[in-house]
């Protein structure tokens, strides 16, 4: 099942603890991520793995793509040399590109193939958890839905569970099972992905998606837009932190932290004035 998250990217690096967290508790497998020792870390990082937002940088360029693929296997050292390069033929294949492609080196590919190599470098350790760490927004348009539906597929074939984060609610929608909508670096909503765009129950949610493009022409939709500057997620506002730019805000709002309360079955939101707009 995937879920996304429409908020900062660190919030998968942090799961992973490739970024120090600063408070909280990341379980997996009924383990705090957070609290692991650098011997279990290693370990369940076999299980988690990520496809970093930017393919140009997420590669080391001095090395062959098929050496990069192989890296994890070596690190914990699963199977023979034959094994590891058949074992990298077989995934190379599966995200569409060529074994003989192996050989060569991240600026002799497209974007679009670099973040193939991507998923196919964490998909070689085959996890139970992939962190999609925005894979699309670095990329073409027309090359984001080949990358997208490639995602959906091994989704289907191996069972595989991703935290996929972006910003872009078009794609959001189309991969995701649960949604979870970040403001300023706290949850406000959490829904199964077609309850959350049916019926949106924080106004931050409801503007968001009033800001996706529809590809009909004809259509018309009230475009909700928020007035005023986001504010500094280091210094956030008092109380709710969406009452300076909330156009249904009221005294309350302004003096009392919403709790973040499941308002409808399996609907999760965190707002004195829920679904009321």
């Amino acid at each position: 099942m995937g879920e996304s998250g429409c908020g900062k990217t660190t919030t998968g690096r942090t799961v992973l603890r490739l970024e120090k967290a600063t408070e909280g508790e990341v379980f997996f497998e009924g383990q705090d991520v957070l609290k692991a020792s650098g011997r279990q870390i290693k370990g369940l990082r076999r299980d988690m793995q990520i496809v970093f937002q930017d393919p140009y940088a997420s590669l080391d360029p001095r090395l062959p793509v098929g050496k990069s693929i192989a890296e994890g296997l070596e690190i914990h050292n699963i199977g023979n040399t034959n094994e590891r390069q058949e074992r990298v033929r077989e995934v190379m294949a599966r995200v569409g590109l060529h074994a003989n492609q192996a050989q060569r080196y991240p600026h002799e590919f497209s974007g679009g193939q670099r973040q193939r190599v991507g998923i196919a470098r964490a998909l070689i350790m085959e996890p139970k958890l992939i962190v999609c760490d925005e894979p699309v927004s670095a990329l073409d348009v027309s090359i984001q839905s080949q990358v997208l539906n490639l995602l959906k597929n091994l989704q289907r074939e191996f069972g595989l569970t991703y935290l996929f984060i972006a910003h872009n609610l078009s794609v959001v929608e189309h991969i995701s099972d649960r949604v979870g909508v970040m403001y300023l670096g706290k949850i406000v909503e959490l829904a199964n992905r077609d309850d959350l765009f049916r019926e949106p129950l924080h106004p931050y949610t409801k503007a968001l998606i009033t800001a996706i493009p529809s590809p009909d022409p004809l259509a018309r939709r009230e475009r909700i837009v928020l007035q005023g500057d986001v504010p500094s997620p280091i210094n956030p506002p008092s109380a709710c932190r969406f009452h300076t730019r909330c156009w249904i805000a009221k005294q309350i709002c302004k003096e009392q932290e919403p709790a973040f309360e499941e308002k409808k079955k399996g609907h999760w939101a965190a707002c004195h004035f829920a679904g009321q707009f």
